[in-house]
């Protein structure tokens, strides 16, 4: 069997939750030949893991990049006409029917060209600039436009690797090449989400200073009618826990852009075609023998140095709880690398507050040689789907404190002593302070969390969901039927395009 994994600005030139999730997928899989279909914001970059050996090919997409169109007979302006009804659809609230819309636009064709060139598309364009646009240049709309087009036509021009079925890891273009290559190939779609993709993208572009309104209405209704697309036309979507499988039954697109009036629901997956499969661990690697390093209290943060960990609100926190504990040390565990301006000012915070000799940034390391001795591990993040490091820490008897984010209500079971709002240093320095000063409370806390652990968040038996999946849903003719070849010669399939 060949699995095509979809993934869009992750793995493998990512490090962090999502790309560790299909590190581990794939190696826990070695009877799955896998192809990874990658979409970049860049050519060349580096590889941050070393595929395992079932990864038989790696075809990287660069979506700033122009495709080279194939020869052969093709309709550019027929397949501008269908895009283009498609696109009349979609802004009236209605879903395109997927098959005809692919039909007329096989893989390796761009309109990055025909779309400027058309009359009916500059038609669309200036009905558009003038309808959402109006007291602004007709050249800043056009070039909002372009952007955001230009991106789709680079991914539907991509020419989809050979495979019995496509996984892509979210919506938005790697799950619109994912759906390509179900109506073009001909095989089964399953989509997984670690968070919410279009919600995520919105809140990203929300926050961005020099989107200007209508530029970030546009930006928006496009990922919310990929992510609709995606949803009701996969054969199955995974979610990691109920509260995100309801948002993908019930995704939201507004039309009000359109005369309608207000939010039309409805337009996600089908109930029966959502389950929920959350994330797991390895609970034995993470067991690890529990000891004391000093007379002190330690309490870590495990992650990348980046904003969306918000290591600054650690540091806060950090400082109030000294104020009140002075026994207490720090601890960021966690690559620095992938951000230098933010972990240079999270350093310069650190100073500010006269903090270096009690809370230090330790880089990339074997973080279970910091279980060992931790007494309470921080998340701060203001967003996050599952986070995986709370169930670490479970399974090495560490408490945890943490933000409000994806669903660590539901972990955490609701208990507001160790739950805070988003950026609440004051909310977060209360938690550590409750967990170290009620050692005895917590030891049954951590017996409590581990059990837990162990019933239901077991790696090895989710990642066996995923290739029940698989088995489940690829034809019986598979891709990669016939004679296997030797580990020499997939060596040499394994390339980037």
């Amino acid at each position: 069997m060949r699995v095509c994994l979809v993934i869009e600005g992750s793995y493998p030139y990512i490090t962090g939750g999502v790309s560790s999730w299909v590190h581990e997928l794939i190696a826990g899989l070695a009877d799955i030949e896998f192809v990874l279909f990658t979409f970049s914001p860049m050519a060349d970059q580096k590889l941050r893991y070393e595929l395992p050996p079932n990864v038989v090919e790696h075809r990287d997409v660069v979506l700033s990049k122009f495709p080279e169109s194939i020869k052969g007979k093709f309709s550019a302006r027929a397949a501008l006409k269908a895009v283009l009804g498609a696109h009349g659809r979609m802004f009236a609230g209605e879903t395109p029917d997927a098959a005809s819309f692919f039909s007329c636009l096989p893989e390796g064709r761009g309109l990055h060209r025909i779309a400027t060139l058309d009359s009916g598309a500059w038609k669309i364009i200036a009905a558009q600039n003038t309808r959402r646009n109006p007291l602004y240049p007709f050249a800043d709309y056009y070039w909002a436009w372009r952007s955001a087009h230009d991106l789709l036509f680079t991914t539907l021009a991509a020419k989809a690797p050979e495979a019995d079925l496509y996984h892509s890891l979210s919506t938005g273009f790697a799950g619109l090449a994912a759906l390509a290559a179900k109506q073009r190939h001909g095989k089964p779609f399953l989509l997984t989400e670690h968070g919410l993709y279009h919600k995520e993208r919105e809140i990203e572009i929300r926050k961005a200073s020099f989107v200007r309104g209508y530029q970030r209405d546009m930006w928006i209704r496009l990922y919310n009618r990929l992510a609709s697309l995606c949803y009701r036309n996969a054969d199955l979507c995974t979610s990691l826990f109920e509260e995100n499988r309801r948002k993908q039954i019930e995704i939201e697109v507004s039309t009000r852009a359109v005369g309608a009036g207000g939010v039309r629901r409805g337009l996600g997956a089908a109930e029966e075609k959502t389950i929920v499969i959350p994330n797991g661990i390895d609970v034995a690697r993470f067991s690890v023998t529990r000891e004391r390093r000093d007379e002190n209290l330690h309490v870590g943060f495990v992650g990348r140095v980046v904003p969306i960990k918000d290591v600054k609100t650690f540091i806060v926190a950090a400082k109030l709880v000294l104020d009140r504990e002075p026994r207490a040390r720090f601890h960021i565990v966690g690559p620095d690398d992938e951000d230098p301006k933010y972990a240079r000012e999270c350093r310069e915070l650190t100073a500010g507050f006269r903090l270096e000799d009690r809370l230090f940034f330790t880089g990339r390391k074997d973080v279970r040689e910091y279980y060992r001795f931790l007494d309470c591990l921080v998340l701060t993040s203001v967003r996050e789907a599952q986070p995986l490091v709370i169930l670490e820490a479970w399974a090495a008897g560490i408490p945890v404190v943490s933000t409000d984010v994806g669903n660590v209500s539901e972990l955490l079971e609701g208990d507001r002593r160790f739950i805070a709002p988003v950026k609440d240093a004051d909310g977060i320095a209360e938690g550590i302070l409750y967990i170290l000063s009620h050692p005895d409370e917590m030891a049954a806390l951590n017996e409590r969390n581990k059990k837990k652990v162990i019933a239901r968040y077991e790696k090895k038996d989710l990642l066996l969901r995923y290739g029940e999946l698989y088995r489940r849903f690829a034809p019986k003719e598979s891709a990669a039927a016939g004679e296997k070849p030797s580990r020499k010669a997939r060596s040499r399939r394994v390339k980037r395009v």
